[in-house]
C-alpha cells in the first residue's frame, strides 16, 4: 500500500505521515518546506520538495507512484490574516487542492482524506457539530468549505471517496513555533523564550478548546482506513474549551515563569470555538483527550529542547483596509507597509 501525505514536513502532516509508517504504507510527502520543515519528515518517508501548485510534478507522481491513499494537508493556515491576501490564501488552500484531487480522479487513489477546520462553521454555532450548515466568516474558512464541496462533487460524479476532517487549534511537538500568525501557543512559548510579552487580541476571554496532536493524527488516519467513514466529515481533537487567559497561565506554568502579557486590540474572529465529537467517537476508537496540562508540558519540554523561533513577517499583504494595528506596525518597521 502506497500513501500521499502534502504537506508532510509540517506539523500535523508529519505526525499522519508518522501513522502512515507504522502501518506499513509506503510513504511519500510533499512539501515546499514553506512552512514545515525538512527535519520533520520521518525516516522512512520519500520525501519530494515541491507545490502542490506543480500539476505537472504532482501528475508525474501520481503517474509513477499509484497512491492507493492520498492525505493532503498542505495548506497555509493564518485564519486571521486570510483577510488580507485573499489571493494567496485561495490559490494555495483551494487551487492547490483542486491540483490534488485532478490528480486523484486521473489516477484513481483508494480514499482521499482532507483536513478542512472548524473555521468552516462560522459564528454562533457551539458546540459545533457536523449536522449544522457551515457559515464561514473569513477567506480560510471559504476556501476549506469550497474544497469539501468540490469534493462531494467529485465522489458524485467520478466516485471519488473521500474523508473530511475539521481539528481545531492543535499543537505540540514539531509545530512551527516561530509563525507569527497562527499557533497561539507556539507563538507563546516562543515569545516566553525570548523574554518577550506575550501578545493578546481582545482581553484573552475568546474560547478554545486545544487538542494535542497525540488525540489528532491517529484517529484521522484510522477514520480514513476505515470503510464506514468513506464520504463522512468528522470533526477531531478535545472538547474542553479554555479561555486565552487560562492558556496563558498553563504555559506560564509549564515554563515556571510569571508572564507578561500586552492586550492589543480585538482583531476580527470568533469569540466562541469548539466541537462536538460525538462523531467521530462512534465511528472508530478514540483515547481520551490528552488533558490541556500534559499537553503543555508535553510541548514545553520539546520547546525548550529546539529553542525559540521567530519567522520573517508576512510580506506580501494584498489588503491593508482593516489590518490590526500590530500586524501593520510590525510591517512599517520592517519596510513593508503603505
Amino acid at each position: 500500500m502506497k500513501a500521499l501525505v502534502t504537506g508532510g514536513a509540517g506539523f500535523i502532516g508529519s505526525h499522519v505521515a508518522d501513522e502512515f509508517l507504522r502501518r506499513n504504507f509506503e510513504t511519500t510527502v510533499l512539501d515546499d518546506l514553506s512552512g514545515g520543515f525538512r527535519e520533520n519528515v520521518p525516516a522512512g518517508a520519500r520525501f519530494v520538495e515541491g507545490s502542490v501548485n506543480d500539476d505537472a510534478l504532482v501528475e508525474r507522481l501520481f503517474a509513477e507512484e499509484k497512491y492507493d491513499v492520498v492525505f493532503h494537508l498542505a495548506a497555509y493556515a493564518a485564519e486571521g490574516l486570510s483577510h488580507f491576501i485573499r489571493r494567496f490564501n485561495y490559490t494555495n488552500n483551494l487551487v492547490g487542492s483542486a491540483t490534488i484531487i485532478n490528480a486523484a480522479v486521473r489516477h484513481p487513489v483508494r480514499v482521499f482524506g482532507f483536513t478542512s477546520s472548524i473555521a468552516v462553521y462560522g459564528a454562533n454555532q457551539v458546540p459545533m457539530r457536523e449536522d449544522v450548515q457551515p457559515s464561514p466568516e473569513d477567506p480560510y474558512g471559504i476556501a476549506k468549505y469550497a474544497v469539501e464541496l468540490d469534493l462531494a462533487a467529485a465522489h458524485r460524479l467520478f466516485g471519488l471517496d473521500s474523508v473530511v476532517f475539521r481539528p481545531h487549534n492543535v499543537y505540540g511537538e514539531r509545530q512551527n513555533i516561530g509563525d507569527r500568525y497562527r499557533n497561539v501557543i507556539g507563538i507563546f512559548m516562543s515569545q516566553l523564550m525570548r523574554g518577550e510579552p506575550l501578545t493578546v487580541f481582545g482581553d484573552g476571554e475568546q474560547q478554545r478548546a486545544f487538542s494535542h496532536i497525540s488525540d489528532v493524527a491517529p484517529v484521522m488516519v484510522s477514520a480514513l482506513l476505515s470503510e464506514n467513514c468513506r464520504n463522512e466529515v468528522f470533526n477531531v481533537g478535545a472538547s474542553t474549551p479554555y479561555t486565552v487567559n487560562q492558556l496563558i497561565r498553563e504555559i506560564a506554568d509549564a515554563f515556571g515563569v510569571e508572564p507578561r502579557v500586552t492586550y492589543l486590540p480585538a482583531r476580527n474572529e470568533v469569540k466562541v470555538a469548539y466541537s462536538s465529537h460525538d462523531k467521530i467517537r462512534n465511528a472508530v476508537p478514540c483515547p481520551d483527550p490528552l488533558p490541556l496540562r500534559e499537553g503543555i508540558r508535553r510541548m514545553t519540554e520539546w520547546a525548550r529542547a529546539h529553542g525559540p523561533r521567530k519567522g520573517d513577517v508576512f510580506s506580501s499583504v494584498e489588503v491593508w483596509k482593516n489590518m490590526p494595528p500590530f500586524w501593520r506596525q510590525e510591517l512599517a518597521e520592517a519596510g513593508m507597509a503603505p
